[in-house]
């Protein structure tokens, strides 16, 4: 400040006025200070020495500072007064400060008297440019009528009672009321229980603070109805600053309410959409997305939501508002993920509104869902084949170990008959791959640990791979056994050791090691014929040359096979697939160009229980005189089976019906039975 700050010391002690003067001092302030012993001498120091501040201290001169105040008050100087102590708070400091004085300090606050000077400073220019404001606003007051009156607003004038003192013209048309007969009534009347506690609240702080407020409220309409206002209220002061009126102005918000209740309305439905959602502008230029967008971009490695969207978006969007026709189902591969978008033109706004979708779990379930569908046709095609061709293997089987078995029979004959043999027992062992791979084929599951059967292969699957392949064995210990095939696990372990060695030409790493793991809802999704809780984990790596996407998508199918003619069946992995999955497994493949490929064989985890001693129902040797039951559809198999029990007595029969009625009359030793038309029966 370069003027001198001029304070007045009202009775102040002379410590009192250097600790002032030390207070001030460190602020930079240039201050000048006149002390006043008594009232009549303050007269005089008022006039004269035209004081920007008075201090007083109430310890010493309450009674006199009160008296000031009020003098002060009478005659309109608007000089702030701001009451010290020199203890605490006191009853003369409090009575000065409800009587209207800037401020009081106790003797713990006085390092904060810079700032209250400046505050109280401050608080008198904005008062005297208020009171010059309510000045003017007195000498338009005409002017003030005419402009009221002309507005479509609701503008009235309320006494310190709340009562009308003042309407205008408009209550009539917005409140059904004739703005004379408001005069003298309360306020308070019109406005909604609800709404009164918030209107008085915001009459007095519009009076303590001297500061326009605004509130909402709600103004009677009729008996019943009533009509939402949004008001401002300030009061109008006199000249010596004591309030005379309150001017509330209010604006019928009705429609505006009911337009943003709509537009709220609409704006929650792609904000709180649990899909994606996004709006174009004509240019093509992104002006909007929802929270559910950004979740999808972030999800897919991307900070914004434009790093996802298609790179024809543009296009779609000039096209779909170029022709006023929506695009639909517009399918884009990101990160290895499917995104669905679907473009809707808005014309008459020039904007395109578009929602996307990860449809990536349901085009892998639809691919699952084909891939069974293929699976199971073919399964059911190779069981019929094999079924047919089996009843025909038996006629031969069985007709070539008459011939075999006749003494007289010539030696080079034998030798045919033998090859025959050969020849039958080969295509036999074709025809029970097909049935496994159909699933048609009975198993003889036991409980088997995966530890003892890795380490009974090891030898034979170390001389399969070779010297230059390294096999290594990885296990846990204490695992619990799996309920399955002895014999064809161990097939699916010769069979993926095989592919694996076949997958490394030039050697490599074999690593085979068993685990214990619990599968979840996610592993379900990949693998939908698993199921939740605890398995054993058999994995057969390689560090081969790997496998494409596209040769691990036919992988487990039929006949299919990336080796040399001549040189596999295509039938391993689909046939281990079936038997795996028949026994309430599943396996899956991980590979890579270069990188090598994993299998993972996943069994049902199972209770260990004690092992079961197989009891002999038959003794080795039949007596010759058995009477016995053949019961197949197929004719040549059963005249076959009847000519091979010879000496006994054998009786056949073509259905399970007959051979119910054939058991009601006679008392049969042995029943032989296969399969009727491919379905179980009993007796």
């Amino acid at each position: 400040m370069e003027a001198k700050l001029k304070i007045l010391l009202l009775q102040d002690p002379e410590a009192d006025a250097e600790r002032v003067q030390r207070e001030l001092s460190r602020t930079g302030w240039a201050v000048e200070i006149y002390r006043v012993e008594d009232s009549d001498r303050f007269r005089s120091g008022l006039d004269g020495f035209a004081p920007d501040v008075i201090l007083a201290n109430s310890t010493t001169s309450g009674g006199l500072a009160l008296e000031v105040l009020r003098r002060l008050q009478e005659e309109g100087c608007d000089t702030p007064l701001i009451v010290l102590s020199s203890g605490g708070w006191d009853e003369h400091g409090l009575a000065c400060l409800r009587a209207g004085a800037a401020d009081f300090l106790p003797a713990a606050e006085w390092a904060n008297l810079p700032q209250a000077i400046d505050r109280a400073l401050s608080r008198h220019a904005v008062e005297r440019c208020r009171r010059e404001s309510e000045a003017s606003l007195r000498r338009t007051e005409e002017q003030f009528r005419l402009i009221t009156e002309s507005s479509r607003d609701l503008v009235c004038l309320l006494d310190l009672d709340h009562h009308f003192v003042y309407a205008s013209p408009s209550f009539e048309s917005i409140l059904s009321r004739p703005a004379p007969t408001l005069i003298g009534t309360g306020c308070r009347e019109l406005v909604h229980p609800e709404d009164a506690p918030s209107f008085l609240r915001a009459l007095e702080d519009a009076l303590f603070f001297r500061e326009g407020r605004h509130v909402e409220l709600r103004f009677r309409r009729g008996r019943e109805q009533w009509v939402h206002l949004e008001a401002s209220i300030t009061f109008i002061f006199d000249g010596a600053g004591r309030p005379q009126r309150a001017l509330v102005a209010a604006r019928d918000t009705s429609d505006r309410r009911r337009a943003e209740k709509e537009i709220r309305k609409l704006a929650a439905f792609p904000r709180f959409n649990p899909n994606p959602v996004f709006e174009f502008a004509a240019d093509g230029s992104l002006t909007y997305f929802n929270d559910a967008a950004l979740e999808m971009a972030r999800s897919l490695k991307k900070t914004h939501p434009q790093s996802i969207l298609p790179l024809t978006s543009a296009t779609i969007v000039k096209l779909c508002l170029s022709t006023g026709q929506k695009k639909l189902h517009h399918d884009t591969n990101f990160g290895g993920r499917i995104l669905s978008w679907s473009f809707f033109p808005v014309t008459a706004h020039q904007l395109v509104h578009c929602y996307a979708e990860d449809v990536t779990e349901q085009f892998n379930l639809e691919a699952q869902l084909r891939q069974a569908q293929k699976m199971d046709s073919v399964g059911q095609l190779a069981a019929g084949v094999a079924h047919d061709f089996n009843n025909l293997l038996t006629v031969i089987q069985g007709h070539a170990g008459l011939i075999s078995g006749d003494e007289s029979l010539p030696p080079k004959l034998a030798d045919y008959t033998h090859q025959i043999v050969l020849a039958a027992e080969r295509a036999a062992n074709l025809t029970r791959q097909l049935l496994l791979f159909s699933r048609k084929q009975l198993l003889q599951p036991q409980l088997l640990n995966l530890n003892d059967v890795t380490q009974n292969l090891s030898k034979m699957v170390k001389t399969l791979v070779g010297e230059r392949v390294t096999l290594r064995r990885q296990t846990e210990c204490d695992m619990a056994p799996v309920h399955a095939d002895a014999g064809m696990m161990e097939q699916i372990l010769i069979n993926l050791s095989v592919n694996a060695r076949d997958a490394m030409p030039r050697g490599g790493t074999l690593t085979i090691s068993s685990c214990a793991v619990e599968t979840d809802d996610d592993y379900l999704l990949l693998h939908p014929e698993a199921r939740v809780g605890q398995f054993i984990c058999l994995s057969v790596s390689d560090t081969g040359i790997g496998m494409d996407s596209q040769t691990l998508s036919h992988l487990f199918e039929p006949f299919f096979t990336t080796k040399e003619i001549g040189k596999g069946t295509g039938l391993g992995l689909s046939i281990s697939h079936g038997i795996i999955t028949t026994i309430g497994g599943s396996i899956d493949v991980d590979s890579e160009v270069g990188k090598g490929t994993t299998f993972r064989v996943t069994l049902p985890a199972m209770p260990p229980k004690p092992a079961i001693e197989a009891v002999a129902m038959f003794s080795s040797e039949m007596t010759p005189t058995r009477l016995i039951l053949v019961v197949d559809d197929e004719e040549l198999v059963a005249r076959n089976l009847a000519r091979m029990l010879s000496p006994h007595r054998v009786d056949v029969v073509g259905s399970g019906r007959e051979a119910l009625d054939r058991c009601a009359k006679s008392r049969y030793d042995i029943v032989l039975s296969g399969t009727l038309a491919d379905k179980p029966w009993t007796i």
